[in-house]
């Protein structure tokens, strides 16, 4: 079944306008939910709107909002009250600027919405408008009106339709100053930012999502699928909290790198010791081969990753070394 739209409407661009949907860009469908039951009965349990002062049920035709301007005392709103206040941007999203993505924060963006043009009528003129975003390289700043409220919303080219992301206003995002100004300043040592900037070099990736996973929304799975089957839960304990170490024995520890023990010498006089490791791909793995007359070291500035035979050439040079030097 196709998603149905979060919302409907027209895109504008100066004289250029055409009817698009809005869909959410991200779901939470997927996570697991728990309803609320009664412990005795095993029945759910259901909430009711009842009036604060008197306790009985209100209906839903019955209720209305209310501003709060003293305790107690409220300015009251009919729908139709709130439905008169115009808004142009109701059932428009018109682009009023054009700015560089880089000078919008990370604190403003809000939540995403993919963005397609509504139906046949209109496809060349939101073609038109999502070619000139992207030849521009900038994202178009405009409004749109739902959930009964006004938003910023920043869009940009994306494949074949639109990313649209809803942004914060100013006075929504508190100021930092707030929060960072009592942090002291600290004088980073010299060999200390060079350990970490070291850690953090052997570190970088490509941020890739899917390699990462809901490890608490596994467990509820895993939680969820025993008791159906009728076995045993056992508790997991605590882990323990991470003890405060020196700075800078952990930073050293952090950028060692790691190193596997290996036997040398012969069986009876034989001892372990330490030898880095190599990592390699199989040859399966490594489509280029050597070439006639080739040497690894040729091979590896072509680009090739070590192979198994080459680490294991590495050990035995290693090896007859450490022998040598008994």
């Amino acid at each position: 079944m196709a998603p149905r739209p979060y919302w409907k409407g027209y895109l504008k661009l100066s004289l250029v306008s055409c009817p698009v949907a809005l869909y959410p860009a991200t779901s939470e469908r997927e996570k697991i939910r728990f309803n609320q039951i009664n412990k005795n009965t095993g029945h759910r349990i259901k909430y009711l709107k009842v009036d604060a002062e008197t306790g009985d049920e209100v209906q839903t035709e019955d209720i209305i909002k209310g501003y709060e301007v003293d305790k107690g005392q409220y300015i009251e709103l009919d729908p139709e009250e709130l439905e008169a206040v115009a808004l142009e941007s109701k059932r428009v999203i018109e682009i009023k600027e054009f700015v560089s993505r880089g000078e919008i924060a990370d604190l403003y963006f809000n939540n995403p919405y993919y963005i397609v043009p509504d139906g046949e009528v209109g496809r060349q003129a939101f073609a038109v408008i999502r070619e000139a975003i992207k030849q521009k390289g900038m994202v178009a700043i405009g409004t749109v009106m739902f959930t009964s409220r006004e938003h910023i919303i920043a869009l940009e080219a994306r494949d074949k339709g639109m990313l649209g992301v809803t942004l914060r206003y100013a006075y929504e995002v508190r100021n930092e100053a707030e929060y960072f100004n009592e942090i002291p300043d600290e004088k980073v040592p010299k060999d200390m930012l060079d350990l970490a900037t070291h850690i953090v070099a052997t570190k970088t990736e490509h941020f890739e999502p899917d390699k990462f996973q809901d490890h608490y929304e596994n467990a509820l799975a895993e939680l969820l699928k025993k008791k159906q089957a009728g076995q045993k839960v056992e508790r997991v304990t605590g882990r323990e909290a991470p003890k405060v170490t020196n700075l800078m024995d952990a930073l050293r520890a952090a950028s060692k790198p790691k190193r596997v023990r290996h036997r040398v010498g012969s069986a009876g006089g034989s001892e372990f010791r330490d030898r880095p490791r190599c990592s390699f791909r199989s040859r399966a793995e490594n489509p280029i081969r050597l070439r006639p007359n080739d040497s690894r070291d040729q091979a590896r500035a072509r680009g090739r990753p070590a192979s198994a035979d080459d680490c294991v050439g590495i050990f035995r040079k290693w090896a007859a070394v450490s022998i040598a030097r008994g």
